[in-house]
């Protein structure tokens, strides 16, 4: 009879050791699932995704200082596309020459003013002429700041009677400022001069 109750209480301990195993087993399970749950929708919530071609496509972000040589030539670059590419229309001219001002400092807008002085623009109203840039490369220096910049562009000036092709070289500086809408870049060319502009060859238009 004491061995039966003993076998008894021996069979109660193990079932009580099994049950507090499970139990704490299933504890576990339910911490480390719910754990990878959140790193899981954390992880979903700092991907991006950008719709290009009816295709989701990822986007990783990067610190700035990755992205600078990459940005710093897109601003100078969107900065003399906008600068020098003109119509023979004064709203057009202005709309341009605008959106570039907003990427420079003042050394642009005399460069503007003077142009304006000397009747460039008014020249090219009346003449009818178009002008568009090509920008062929930009070398920036990101070893010191503010960063130097020289841009290599090819112009072409369309004339009625003739299309004249012109080598542009200009240098200046970029420093850091605030982004917005109008400076997406957050960059602002500083000390901004032309040291070459010259015909390359003019062609009769037929």
């Amino acid at each position: 009879m004491f061995t039966k109750m003993k076998n008894i209480d021996t069979a109660v301990r193990h079932l009580k050791m099994f049950t507090i195993a499970v139990v704490i087993g299933c504890v576990a399970i339910c911490t480390f699932a719910i754990w990878k749950s959140f790193a899981l929708v954390s992880e979903v919530k700092s991907r991006v995704y950008i719709l290009s071609g009816g295709k989701a496509l990822e986007a990783f972000s990067a610190g700035r200082k990755d992205n600078v040589p990459v940005e710093a030539r897109d601003h100078v670059k969107a900065f003399h596309e906008l600068f020098f590419t003109l119509d023979p229309d004064d709203k057009a001219i202005a709309a341009n020459t605008t959106k570039a001002l907003y990427l420079a400092d003042g050394s642009a807008k005399r460069a503007y003013d003077d142009l304006k002085e000397n009747g460039y623009y008014a020249g090219l109203i009346s003449g009818n002429v178009s002008q568009t840039i090509s920008v062929d490369s930009v070398m920036v220096d990101v070893a010191e700041y503010p960063y130097h910049f020289r841009c290599y562009a090819t112009q072409s000036i369309m004339r009625p009677t003739s299309l004249t092709t012109r080598s542009l070289v200009t240098e200046g500086a970029l420093r850091n400022v605030s982004r917005s809408d109008n400076n997406p870049h957050g960059f602002l060319i500083e000390r901004w001069n032309t040291i070459e502009n010259r015909d390359l060859k003019t062609a009769a238009r037929h």
